[in-house]
C-alpha cells in the first residue's frame, strides 16, 4: 500500500520504523529498503546514513492508526493485533453466565416474576 507522505511505521519496525515508512511510501518491500540502507552505509555512506536515519525517525510523523476489524466466527478481531475487542470478551462472559446452568441466575429470574 502506497502513501503520499512519509510516516514512521512503528508497527512494522525493526528499529525506529524509518525503513518500513520509506517502504510504505514508495511501495517497495521493506526488506529491500533495509538491505539498501545497509549497503549504502557499508559502501561509503557512514556516518551520514546513520544521521539521515535518526533525522527521519525524529521528523517523521507516526503512522496514523486505522481501526480495521475482521469478522471471525467468535466475533470481531483487530487486524493489527489479532486480539478480540473488549466488547467481544465481555459479551462472551455474559453468554457464558446466561447459558450455563446457574442456579443463582435462575433464582434471580424467579424473584423478578
Amino acid at each position: 500500500m502506497r502513501c503520499r507522505t512519509f510516516e514512521v511505521d512503528k508497527a512494522e519496525a525493526k528499529m525506529l520504523g524509518v525503513c518500513s515508512g520509506i517502504a510504505r511510501m514508495t511501495g517497495v518491500d521493506a526488506t529491500i529498503v533495509r538491505i539498501g540502507f545497509v549497503v549504502a552505509t557499508l559502501v561509503g555512506g557512514w556516518p551520514w546514513t546513520l544521521v539521515a536515519y535518526v533525522v527521519l525517525a525524529l521528523v517523521g510523523q507516526p503512522k496514523r492508526a486505522r481501526a480495521r476489524l475482521n469478522r471471525h466466527a467468535g466475533g470481531f478481531h483487530s487486524v493489527e493485533t489479532g486480539a478480540p475487542r473488549d466488547i467481544d470478551r465481555r459479551l462472551a462472559e455474559i453468554d457464558t453466565y446466561v447459558a450455563s446452568s446457574n442456579s443463582r441466575l435462575a433464582r434471580e429470574i424467579e424473584e423478578l416474576r
